[in-house]
């Protein structure tokens, strides 16, 4: 397995831990919690998967440095910046024209989303890769509200974004904040869980999960989805890209990327 590969895979096993911070210092990884049961919870996990050797190391000063390292990623037209770091112009790719980049801003929290992480990357891709003209967008399982709103900046005329996590809501709402150029009146996020929450049917769905939430919210996923809409999956690792894909039968594939060992999909609704 790929060094890439096997950090990937880490992050997405320590995330069920509740980390605060992450930190690459050469080939570690240092991780931070805020609750010393969460942290020994992680070790015994990473332990058994990873061959991982744990050492707890006390430091006071991780907030600040983990900041220090977070840098702007660039996908397509979008930059995902943190708010201490907005990118240079001379930090965006030649290809690129400066003036038709699209700029997040988005703080750092407890989930993903801050494009550090391949599945994010990957869905920001793919919706860079269709028509967002006028649509509406439902978020599932929004995290950091990043889809969401870039979904705004590529046209989409409504955007909400639905987690059960009420800290990732707050965390959204907060970086929308951060992003006055956005029209906050077509962007919503609320708390609520995916299989139950009312929700109305999108022109098109994100669902940056995991693989087996995705197997087990297949038919909830169809319901919201308008007739010949479009579904953005991914969280699924590249193993179970066959075992996924079957839980959706009905839907036409129209796009498939991997990276790191996450494959993400861009599947269309043939028939409720």
């Amino acid at each position: 397995m790929e060094p890439g590969v096997q950090v990937e895979l880490l992050l997405a096993e320590v995330d069920d831990f509740n980390p605060t911070a992450i930190e690459e210092i050469g080939n570690q990884l240092r991780i931070f919690f805020t609750a010393s049961a969460d942290r020994d919870r992680a070790a015994i996990a990473l332990r058994e998967r990873f061959q991982a050797a744990p050492v707890d190391v006390p430091d006071e000063n991780w907030a600040r440095r983990s900041q220090e390292n977070l840098t702007p990623i660039t996908v397509g037209r979008i930059v995902v910046a943190p708010p201490w770091h907005r990118p240079a112009r001379d930090h965006h790719p030649r290809a690129v024209s400066h003036e038709s980049l699209i700029t997040l801003v988005i703080a750092p929290s407890m989930g993903f989303g801050t494009g550090h992480h391949a599945t994010t990357r990957l869905c920001l891709a793919a919706l860079q890769a269709i028509d967002l003209t006028g649509a509406t967008i439902l978020d599932a399982g929004t995290g950091s509200g990043v889809l969401a709103m870039a979904a705004i900046h590529l046209g989409a005329n409504r955007a909400l974004g639905v987690d059960d996590d009420a800290d990732a809501i707050q965390s959204a709402l907060e970086n929308l904040a951060m992003n006055p150029g956005l029209p906050a009146e077509r962007i919503s996020f609320i708390v609520g869980d995916l299989m139950t929450a009312p929700l109305a049917p999108a022109d098109v769905v994100t669902a940056n999960l995991t693989g087996g939430m995705l197997i087990r919210a297949a038919n909830r996923l169809r319901q919201l989805l308008k007739p010949g809409g479009i579904l953005i999956m991914s969280g699924l690792q590249t193993h179970e890209r066959d075992e996924v894909w079957r839980a959706f039968g009905g839907f036409q594939l129209a796009g498939e990327a991997d990276e790191a060992g996450w494959t993400t999909f861009t599947a269309r609704q043939l028939s409720k």
